[in-house]
């Protein structure tokens, strides 16, 4: 989706989402970037799912929570579009009206990874609440850093010790889960080639940024930089 209306609402911008297992960088990779676009004289916002606006960061607080074991998978899944539907109204889609370029850790991919196939609750029940949340909005390009479960969790597991993290809830969870997740987002890939890409996440962060910048410039290259001199 580029240019046009969503929902009733004028849209002008770019709206590029960062998806992958936990520990592939991505977070990394997206900060990486807008220092870059930014270099390069783009108006970027970034953002988080879940998180993101005040009330979006209170949610995820419960979310994410390693203590919050009781939370069931119905809850997860309304609690995760409830930041995202703030997110949307409250700063994307304005984003979006003034031309920025959104750069979005996590959106409606992860809730059919994570929600949809990892806790089993099915792809029409996320989509559906999706339309309802998000309001047609579709990401214009999707970044997947891919990588393989095991190492992933390795690095997410070895970050968290090292911050003292309580966000781990999600982490924590069993190895088949995050298996069902990775599964469901290369079905993504291989569902939607023209708007998910997958990069090996694999490398070096500088490897992996290069192969990330030259995406979003094939998708940037005809719309000039909104203060360059």
């Amino acid at each position: 989706m580029t240019d046009g209306l969503v929902d009733g609402y004028s849209r002008s911008g770019r709206f590029i989402t960062f998806e992958g297992p936990d520990g592939s960088g991505k977070s990394t990779q997206l900060r990486s970037l807008a220092a870059r676009l930014r270099s390069e004289g783009y108006d970027v916002l970034e953002t988080a799912e879940p998180g993101g606006t005040e009330i979006g960061q209170q949610i995820r607080r419960i979310l994410l929570d390693g203590r919050n074991e009781e939370l069931s998978a119905v809850t997860e899944l309304l609690l995760m579009f409830a930041a995202r539907a703030q997110n949307t109204d409250q700063w994307i889609l304005p984003a979006l009206r003034d031309g920025k370029i959104i750069l979005c850790d996590r959106w409606t991919d992860s809730t059919l990874a994570y929600q949809g196939s990892g806790r089993g609750l099915g792809s029409e029940v996320v989509l559906e609440v999706d339309r309802i949340a998000c309001r047609g909005l579709v990401p214009d390009l999707t970044i997947y850093v891919d990588i393989e479960v095991e190492a992933g969790l390795s690095r997410a597991k070895a970050r968290n010790q090292k911050t003292e993290a309580i966000e781990t809830r999600l982490d924590e969870q069993a190895l088949d889960f995050h298996k069902r997740a990775r599964a469901a987002y290369l079905r993504l890939v291989s569902d939607e080639p023209d708007r998910v890409k997958l990069i090996d996440g694999d490398r070096s962060p500088s490897a992996v940024a290069e192969d990330v910048y030259e995406t979003v410039s094939a998708l940037l290259y005809k719309q000039a930089p909104t203060t360059a001199s």
